[in-house]
C-alpha cells in the first residue's frame, strides 16, 4: 500500500481562465488558454520525490453542458500532459468526469460515482493501484474537492484561488493554502518526508 496526492486541475495546477461570455473564471476550453500556475513543476517532483503516488481528479462537465466539444477537451488535456512530460512529471493515472447532473447531452448527464464530491474516483485508485488513503492527501480548490477526500478517507488540502471562490465556504478541511506551492511544503512537513526537491 502506498501513499498518494490527489488533485485537482483547473484552479490548482492549471490556471483558470476568464471566458467573456459568462464574465467568471473557467477552465481552459484550448490548447492555447493553458499555462500551468507557478511552481508546479517544481512542486509536483517534491511530492514524487518524497514518495507519493500522482493522481489527477478533474470534473470535465463543458461537454455534458454544451459549452465544449469532447475534442477540444481532449486536446486541453493533451497538452496538459505535454507540460508536465516536459518537465519530468508523470502522473499514475489521469481520472477525468464528463457528466452533469443537469447536462444536455443525454449519455453525460445525470447523476454518476464518478463526479467529485463522490469519491469514486480515489476508491478506484486505491483498488487498482494499492493506495493507502488514509496516508493520502487531496488538493483542490472547490468545496467538492474537499468532500470528496473526505468521503474516501483521505486528508484535505483547500487551496484559496480567489478566482474560485464562489465554489467554496461549506468545506472543513484539514488545511487551507493559497497555492499549491504551499499545499505541498503542507504535506511534507505534516508528515515528515522531504523530498531532494522540497520547496524551502
Amino acid at each position: 500500500m502506498k501513499p498518494a496526492v490527489f488533485l485537482d486541475r483547473d484552479g490548482v495546477i492549471v490556471e483558470l481562465v476568464m471566458n467573456p461570455a459568462t464574465g467568471g473564471y473557467e477552465p481552459p476550453c484550448s490548447p492555447n488558454d493553458l499555462v500551468l500556475v507557478p511552481e508546479a513543476i517544481p512542486s509536483l517532483s517534491s511530492l514524487r520525490n518524497a514518495g507519493f503516488d500522482l493522481f489527477l481528479v478533474s470534473n470535465q462537465p463543458d461537454y455534458a453542458k454544451g459549452k465544449a466539444t469532447l475534442d477540444q477537451i481532449h486536446a486541453v488535456h493533451a497538452a496538459f500532459d505535454r507540460l508536465l512530460q516536459n518537465g519530468g512529471i508523470r502522473f499514475r493515472h489521469y481520472y477525468y468526469c464528463y457528466h452533469h447532473p443537469q447536462g444536455i447531452v443525454p449519455e453525460y448527464s445525470g447523476p454518476c460515482d464518478c463526479r467529485k464530491p463522490r469519491p469514486g474516483f480515489l476508491l478506484a485508485a486505491a483498488r487498482d493501484y494499492g493506495i493507502d488513503l488514509p496516508h493520502s492527501w487531496m488538493i483542490g480548490d472547490r468545496d467538492a474537492d474537499v468532500e470528496c477526500g473526505k468521503a474516501a478517507g483521505t486528508r484535505t488540502i483547500l487551496i484559496r484561488n480567489p478566482r474560485s471562490s464562489r465554489y467554496r465556504g461549506s468545506s472543513e478541511p484539514d488545511f487551507q493554502s493559497a497555492n499549491l506551492k504551499e499545499a505541498v511544503r503542507e504535506i511534507l512537513n505534516t508528515t515528515g518526508t522531504d523530498g531532494p526537491e522540497r520547496i524551502p
